[in-house]
């Protein structure tokens, strides 16, 4: 009997291995994280009226409590429809999002308008729109499988947005770069945001159906086995939909964001570092090209590598004013920042959005900045993890290329303002003022959490982190 018993495997997991935990305590977990979350941003918004104004107005407190209860609606949902999802995700973005909010109130009262018509506040209303739209998408997609019906689909949606900038009559130009649409100023918005989630969704599908084709091994060259020349159309069709983003668009961070998604994709798909190197070849001669021939591109490169000569600080259109004056704003606040409400980021020109990173550096100083990179780190290092631990391959391909769009729109914004790369256009995710990136990124968090929910679900035990 004792050898019989022996033989049976026990439920004991292998070392390195624990138990998945039960839906209860993650979702508890999740339910504390949130409450300090909350109280975060409410102080965040208390020190910035108590330093900027010395008193507490309670009107932007009681917008934000409202946009509290939207988040433990999102929480109550996934009780429900989600109860092994990730617990980490949701309070990460809730605080990301609540210090953005905080500082847009800041820059509101510097430039003396913090009504009801603020920024501040239009931010708020844009992020219960964005939590709505998380728990719409938690509560329609009940598995992420389904997506995977929707590949071209999802790739044709995206061209469209893609092209919308572009049509005569909705297409509107900010900035010098065109990938705006709207009425007039109403209900401006930039479909790109959205379209990063749909060309997502249509890289994992292509890859895992067309994978085989694209590992198969041409020529050997610097020990690395290069692809077959025939396999090379996709990485050339979308080089070419990036040059074209930054040709007719006028957005080289948004070109840069939509090829090194597809180049992480197809890495993670192939395996293969050949691939890395042949997109950064070509991606890199295209931009040099482009500084070249584009005056919007050659302005930020000029920009980049001499801020400071009298010529590029002084130059009216396409100078580096904005980016000296960034540089000024961090130098200012040091090691641990000026105070919530006790610095100027408004001398930097659009420190709501841009600039917000260097807004919240003069204000927080080097350990904010590096508080906020490590919750942007916790938040990618979770997406990775859901996506390795996925059983399908396009769930794993849509999990990490979901986490490093975020990933890559960090390091293109923050890297811009601390002039490691030239400045590009786009936003801080979840800091920045701007309602189509806070709708794209809540869908995100929600695509991940339902991404995570699968995973916890299936038999196989997970590596728990």
């Amino acid at each position: 009997m004792s050898d019989l018993q022996s033989a049976i495997p026990t439920a004991t997991p292998p070392e390195g291995v624990r138990r998945i935990r039960m839906p209860q305590k993650l979702r508890n977990l999740e339910f504390w994280l949130l409450l300090v979350a909350c109280f975060i941003n409410a102080s965040a918004i208390v020190l910035v009226q108590l330093g900027a104004l010395g008193r507490v107005d309670t009107q932007l407190v009681l917008l934000g409590a409202g946009l509290s209860l939207l988040v433990f609606g999102l929480h109550i949902a996934m009780r429900f429809v989600a109860r092994d999802a990730d617990p980490f995700l949701l309070p990460i973005a809730t605080v990301l999002n609540g210090l953005g909010i905080a500082m847009i109130y800041r820059i509101d009262i510097a430039y003396g308008d913090a009504g009801w018509e603020s920024a501040a506040v239009r931010q708020i209303a844009w992020s219960a729109i964005a939590i709505i739209c998380a728990i719409a998408t938690i509560l329609v997609i009940r598995n992420h499988r389904v997506l995977f019906r929707y590949t071209y689909l999802a790739g044709l949606f995206a061209i469209v947005l893609l092209i919308l900038p572009l049509v005569p009559g909705i297409g509107q130009e900010r900035g010098g770069a065109q990938v705006w649409v709207g009425i007039g100023d109403i209900a401006t918005f930039q479909p790109g945001e959205i379209a990063k989630i749909a060309l997502a969704v249509f890289f994992a599908g292509y890859l895992v159906r067309n994978r085989d084709s694209l590992s198969m091994v041409g020529t050997k060259f610097l020990g690395m086995q290069f692809p077959r020349a025939r396999d090379l159309g996709p990485l050339l069709i979308v080089w070419a939909l990036s040059m074209a983003v930054i040709v007719f668009q006028r957005d080289l961070g948004t070109a840069l964001l939509y090829f090194g998604l597809f180049l992480v994709m197809l890495y993670v798909a192939t395996s293969r570092l050949s691939w890395v190197v042949l997109g950064l070849s070509l991606f890199i001669g295209g931009a040099i090209i482009a500084s070249q021939t584009l005056d919007y591109v050659g302005n930020r490169f000029a920009n980049w590598l001499d801020p400071f000569s009298d010529d590029r600080f002084g130059a009216e259109i396409g100078g580096s004013y904005q980016l000296v004056q960034g540089l000024f704003g961090l130098a200012n606040g040091g090691l641990i920042g000026t105070g919530w409400g006790q610095g100027r980021p408004d001398l930097t020109p659009v420190p709501q959005s841009d600039y917000i990173i260097a807004s919240l550096g003069e204000e927080l100083g080097l350990a904010g900045i590096f508080a906020i990179l490590a919750l942007y780190l916790l938040f990618v290092a979770r997406g990775f993890r859901i996506g390795f631990a996925g059983q399908d391959d396009f769930g794993k391909l849509l999990g990490v290329g979901l986490a490093f769009v975020v990933a890559l729109q960090v390091f293109i914004v923050v890297g811009g303002v601390t002039r490691v790369i030239p400045l590009t256009g786009l936003t801080t995710p979840f800091l920045a003022a701007g309602g189509s990136s806070l709708v794209a990124n809540w869908i995100i968090v929600a695509l991940l959490l339902r991404l995570s929910d699968t995973v916890r679900n299936h038999p196989r035990l997970v590596i728990d982190g």
